[in-house]
């Protein structure tokens, strides 16, 4: 008598129920993130053009409502300014929109995110206008980075809300080993913190701290000492400010950090174009990223040699918010890739 054959067991579901993908909502986020981005130019530009200090109230704009200002006074550094402060108010609706329409996503976390984000955009321009009330550098700074941050949050979710992000089937993941998300997230927190550098430095008026580039003042590393800093400021420019030793050294260390995150970038592009069976996305991602980093490396130069042209230096701020949103993204991607609970499937019950 046989014995009766056992049936095979059976094989897992390739892939769970995801949330349908929404062409309209995908490409609203899309259109948000390049509203941020149209955003951090005009800073960028308000900083370049020392115009940061143009409207001296807040939230008016030399006492009128700010959505009725006469456009015949808009002049000068008032017109950056005052352009500054019109877009952020549109971006606010515009991400408020979006938060309203993520309540109806299915993922919950996914909501969640969407309120956050103009709770964010809210706390930003507090800051920002706190920076004009109390006429302080330091917030600056601080609002300068969390703006870079929002831009992050608002790409995710129009990663998170993409076809790609909802089509992948887990049973077919290609080669993505685990270290590659923790080292592109690490090199993604290396250019935060050279953003948050670079901010520092614009503020605090150090971003032309060094005339020369590849040398500085004529050598691989200057000089810092007393005499030596009185001897950099005679040969400065009447209308420059004074230069310090701090200032040289921040921007050493940004210059040290530039190459770096170069060489950092490289190495993970590299990574992922020569491992047998890697994610064609990842590769030709990378392979953006690479290019950008390197765009941005180029205009870090050229605003030293153009004495920070308005135009150079808000590109370089501009290039190096997509350098950061490329990193996270690529991140992201990666994680999704490799992770078979993956994050589209999180949904409400």
């Amino acid at each position: 008598m046989h014995a009766p054959i056992a049936a095979p067991p059976a094989a897992p579901p390739c892939e769970a129920p995801r949330p349908r993908y929404n062409w309209g909502l995908h490409r609203y986020a899309c259109f948000c993130a390049g509203s941020i981005l149209f955003l951090i130019c005009l800073g960028g530009l308000v900083t370049s053009n020392e115009a940061g200090m143009s409207v001296p109230d807040w939230p008016n704009t030399y006492g009128y409502n700010m959505f009725f200002f006469p456009w015949q006074k808009w002049v000068g550094g008032i017109f950056y300014e005052h352009s500054h402060r019109l877009v952020a108010s549109g971006v606010g609706v515009l991400v408020s929109l979006l938060a309203i329409w993520l309540c109806f996503q299915p993922r919950i976390w996914l909501r969640w995110m969407g309120i956050c984000v103009p709770i964010f955009i809210a706390f930003e321009a507090v800051l920002g206008g706190l920076r004009v009330v109390l006429s302080e550098n330091q917030l600056g700074i601080f609002h300068g980075s969390l703006a870079q941050l929002l831009l992050v949050a608002v790409s995710l979710i129009a990663l998170f809300t993409s076809r790609w992000w909802l089509g992948i089937y887990p049973c077919r993941r290609p080669v993505v080993p685990s270290r590659w998300t923790g080292l592109t997230l690490a090199v993604c927190v290396l250019i935060f913190t050279q953003l948050v550098l670079g901010a520092t430095m614009r503020h605090q008026h150090a971003g032309l701290a060094i005339h020369d580039f590849p040398l500085a003042y004529g050598r691989l590393w200057p000089q810092a000492d007393p005499d030596s800093i009185d001897a950099y400021n005679r040969v400065r420019a009447s209308n420059e400010p004074a230069t310090s030793a701090l200032a040289i050294e921040l921007q050493m260390v940004h210059r040290l950090a530039a190459v770096l995150i170069v060489l950092s970038i490289f190495a993970l592009a590299a990574k992922m174009w020569l491992t047998p069976g890697s994610a064609h996305i990842l590769r030709r991602w990378s392979a953006a990223w690479a290019g950008l980093v390197l765009i941005q490396f180029v205009l870090g130069a050229c605003t030293v040699w153009t004495d920070k042209a308005a135009d150079v230096a808000t590109a370089h701020v501009a290039v190096g918010a997509l350098t950061l949103v490329l990193g996270v993204l690529l991140c992201a991607m990666s994680w999704r890739l490799q992770s078979p609970e993956e994050l589209a499937t999180s949904v409400a019950p």
